[in-house]
Parts: C-alpha cells; structure tokens; sequence
C-alpha cells in the first residue's frame, strides 16, 4: 500500500513550486555557499530533492551535485528545469532509507522535509539519518532542516498553515497533535498538477533539538549546531524558539582542522 507521502507526490510537480515553503530557494543556497566556503570542489547530495530547486540553483553557481527523491514526477520537473538551463546533475529515483552511497560526498543537503521526518515509524526515520551519514566523507557536513516540536506544544499547526498559505496552496484540517509520539496528524486537502482535488491523511514527525543532537552524536558527529529556519533567510544567528516552525541543523563529521 502507498504511504501518503507517496501519493502527495505522484502528481504535484507544478503545484509544489507554487506553494509559499518552497520559495526561499536563493537565501538557501546563498547560506549553504557560505558554510562550504565558496570551494566549488565540493560534492553535494542533495537527498529529497523534490523538483530540484536547491540542486539547480547549486549546479548553476558551478557545484557538482547528485539529487536523490523517491517521486518520479517530482524527478521528472526538477531534470526538464535542469535541461532548460543546461545544467548536467547526477538524478536518480533512489530511497533514502536505502542509498547506494559511501564515503562519496562532501556535503549532504536535506531541505524542506526531504524525507526525514516524513516516515512512518522512528527507525525509518533514523534510517535516512544513517544513510545521508553513510555518504558522506570523513570531514563531511549534513545541513537540513526539521520540523520544530517546540512549537506545536505553544501553538497550533493547523492556524499557523492556515496563516501561512495563499490561494490554490494544500491546505491542512483536523490537526492532531500526539505528546507521546510528537507526531502531527492532519488531513491534507490539495489539487493535483491536473486539477484533481484529493484528501490524504498524513502524519509527520516533529523533534525537539536535544533528540536531533542525541541522534547525530549516535551517528558520529562531532559537531552539532541547531537554529530556528527561516525561509529564504538561514542564519547561524537565529536561535531556536518555539515561534520557528522548522529548525535548520548544521553537522560536522570530523573535528575541524587547525592549520
């Protein structure tokens, strides 16, 4: 049986790049450039790619990148956009509960809930922690963003994805939100690329930072640093409240060098 997040995605390409989360693109890769200090030797994975926003803009400033997401039809937008601009990035269907990848890149990227938190159960997530590790170098770097548990335990989901939305985005009703899995029910009401209407009853799983640190130093890293996400505007200035909707996390392998 398809999970929800299967069948949001089979026909959402043209609709997705409307939705307001998705338009902080260039703030984004502005702030990703600065963590890798411009050094366009890097490799990146870009994992849950979706319609390949971050990774086109990426392969446009002259970055290597491999982009990773389970939906084809987001996959098929994200290479027509890359074709358009002439741009050669490495797409592939892949899972990312299950990736081909070791010690291979530099630096790996997972924006805009690019899978993680999106599984069903707790190990599946962990699963794409543990697989985004795995592709990575020795001294590599994981950026991305999650969604905050601080805040649904002040605010409701429901009301702030009402507020934030406009006309012809998905819209979200009868948010529940679980203290004992920390998981947000709702039901997500939106129209397919083709005008098809359709309901979906989805959950997603929201963290408090000190899980995401506990995790990560499970995995290996050495250095974990979390802050509030703002779209388009991502800071190492922020710090994490419960008035931010995602946090941004920022893991280093190995110990930086001092030369």
């Amino acid at each position: 049986m398809k999970q929800w997040y299967e069948s949001l995605f089979e026909n959402y390409a043209r609709k997705y790049d409307d939705e307001v989360f998705v338009q902080g693109t260039i703030g984004e890769c502005d702030f990703i450039e600065r963590e890798i200090g411009h050094d366009k030797s890097v490799k990146i994975i870009d994992i849950g790619c979706g319609t390949g926003r971050h990774a086109v803009e990426l392969a446009k400033r002259g970055y290597t990148v491999t982009a990773i997401d389970l939906s084809e039809s987001q996959l098929k937008s994200a290479k027509e956009k890359a074709r358009k601009q002439g741009l050669k990035i490495d797409f592939q269907k892949l899972d990312a509960r299950n990736l081909p990848f070791t010690g291979e890149f530099d630096l790996a990227i997972m924006l805009c809930e690019g899978g993680f938190p999106l599984m069903e159960t707790d190990e599946m997530n962990f699963e794409i922690l543990k697989n985004a590790t795995r592709s990575l170098k020795d001294n590599g770097k994981f950026i991305f963003t999650t969604l905050n548990g601080l805040f649904p335990l002040y605010h409701s989901v429901e009301k702030f994805c009402a507020s934030e939305g406009k006309e012809g985005n998905a819209t979200y009703k009868s948010n529940t939100f679980d203290l004992m899995t920390f998981r947000d029910h709702n039901t997500t009401v939106f129209e397919d690329d083709a005008g098809n209407k359709k309901e979906l009853n989805c959950n997603e799983r929201y963290y408090v930072p000190s899980e995401i640190t506990w995790l990560l130093k499970t995995l290996g890293y050495k250095k974990i640093d979390i802050f509030g996400a703002k779209l388009g505007a991502f800071s190492r200035k922020d710090k994490l409240t419960p008035e931010d909707f995602e946090m941004l996390v920022i893991a280093k392998k190995g110990e930086d060098r001092v030369d």
